[in-house]
């Protein structure tokens, strides 16, 4: 393995380390994001750079107890393992996790050419609502937040200012979702929230 990354230039070896960076920081990497200032998808280098080195950045993690997997169909490289210690999900994020995966599963069950899927924030709070699963809305700061959050991992990308947010804000949901949860998980998840708010309302999970 180190014979490996001492045989690659100077330049190899920073791509190497960035990726293993971003992978480590974000959890996944995708092969194609949406740009807004274009308006369409766009092949991302930083997927291409660790496919190249790939075999390497797997035995790198495995040290770490840390699985590298790359789901060719999806267009994702990810990392999971006990070792993956990611950030603290709020009550909000966790929900909006749960609710755009029904989305996803929804939108994909139709005639679809795409693995991305889009929504907007209204069809998510609808959702949310018809569910029962938050007895008030959440202010706009924490949408906002939870928002910011699920797009630093992938999950999402708005496709409108987050500042200007309203009910027709749009968002990209990127294949991502479909590994963090599988559709028998989501239903489960979703009544014990709603048991869990009739009982005790919001908390932190």
């Amino acid at each position: 393995m180190i014979d490996y990354y001492e045989a690659l230039s100077g330049a190899e070896q920073e791509q190497v380390s960035e990726s293993i960076r971003l992978l480590y920081r974000q959890t996944f990497l995708l092969e194609r994001t949406y740009d807004r200032k274009s308006k369409r998808y766009q092949t991302n280098p930083e997927f291409y750079q660790c496919n190249q080195h790939l075999e390497f950045i797997r035995s790198y993690f495995a040290i770490m107890g840390i699985e590298v997997v790359e789901n060719s169909q999806l267009g994702l490289i990810y990392i999971r393992g006990e070792q993956v210690v990611g950030e603290k999900l709020s009550k909000l994020a966790t929900l909006y996790v749960l609710i755009l995966k029904l989305i996803y599963d929804e939108q994909m069950s139709s005639v679809s050419t795409s693995v991305n899927v889009v929504t907007t924030l209204s069809e998510i709070n609808e959702k949310i609502g018809s569910y029962r699963l938050l007895k008030r809305q959440p202010s706009v700061s924490d949408i906002r937040r939870s928002l910011a959050f699920l797009k630093k991992y992938q999950v999402i990308e708005p496709l409108d200012v987050l500042e200007d947010l309203d009910g027709f804000s749009r968002l990209v949901i990127y294949p991502t979702v479909n590994v963090i949860l599988m559709g028998d998980d989501v239903r489960a998840l979703l009544e014990t929230f709603r048991e869990g708010e009739e009982e005790d309302g919001e908390s932190e999970i």
